[in-house]
């Protein structure tokens, strides 16, 4: 195990701790960085909002992901094998080729706004691109097999007989994915939640490229202070707090929940 933790405290905490460092260091040993990111109001706003965006796509990915998963834990051969491919496909290509990609659909003469017009849903362009929506829409697409693959490692670990069992005993489909599938699936739920949301707190190229200057996220937010401003302390003291709200959020679900459940394994 010595070379995993090596790479880990080399690749990862030794820069973390650098970069906070600086943060309370620079150019003197102060907290004035993070006073200054609780007391003004803008700051705030921008770390609710990515709250907010990271919460509606964790839920949409959810909503999306659940059917799929079923499908996949309910299909067998080739078909499973199709559904699979299609889950696993994005991640041959780069965050930044999705990304773009969506940028060309929702453009103002994009495939979108030209099927609305053509539908007569509208009647001019509408504006998609660099909005909260055209955000939540595309992370959700990057993120998405994040939440699939849990949930189908979850329900894949059920046992068919639970239904027949449950059918046996006078329960309907719906009561029976209530009190059996739901329940039992929840660890994989919970899990593919906190990739995908713990993942959308920090991500930076998709919100950099189809969002406004007017809605930023904190990753984008962060990247203008070091880019544009050349303000490392006060970078360095948003990269704290972003670090802070992670932990206390792994922390709380690991107390109620045991990680080694979340991607479906035994109970």
């Amino acid at each position: 195990m010595l070379p995993f933790f090596a790479l880990i405290f080399f690749a990862f905490l030794y820069p973390l701790v650098s970069l906070l460092s600086i943060s309370v260091l620079e150019p003197q040993p102060t907290l004035e960085n993070y006073r200054k990111v609780v007391d003004n109001p803008i700051y705030l706003t921008v770390l609710l909002r990515t709250l907010w965006i990271a919460l509606l796509v964790s839920l949409l990915s959810l909503a999306l992901a659940f059917p799929v998963a079923w499908l996949m834990a309910r299909s067998k051969g080739p078909k499973v094998a199709f559904i699979t491919a299609c889950i696993l496909l994005p991640f041959w290509s780069s965050v930044l080729v999705r990304t773009a990609a969506w940028a060309v659909l929702l453009q103002r003469h994009g495939l979108i706004n030209e099927g609305l017009q053509l539908i007569g849903i509208t009647s001019e362009p509408v504006r998609l691109l660099y909005t909260q929506g055209a955000v939540v829409v595309a992370m959700t697409h990057v993120l998405m097999p994040f939440m699939v693959l849990p949930i189908y490692g979850a329900l894949r670990n059920i046992p068919a007989d639970y239904a027949r069992a449950a059918a046996i005993c006078g329960a309907n489909p719906l009561r029976t994915f209530r009190e059996v599938y739901l329940p039992l699936t929840m660890p994989g739920i919970i899990g593919g939640f906190i990739l995908v949301f713990l993942t959308s707190l920090g991500y930076f190229i998709t919100p950099a490229l189809l969002g406004s200057p007017q809605e930023m996220m904190i990753a984008t937010l962060i990247s203008q202070q070091i880019r544009e401003y050349l303000d490392w302390p006060f970078a360095a003291a948003l990269v704290g707090v972003l670090t802070l709200f992670v932990t206390v959020i792994t922390l709380a679900f690991s107390k109620v929940f045991r990680f080694d459940r979340m991607m479906g394994g035994a109970a």
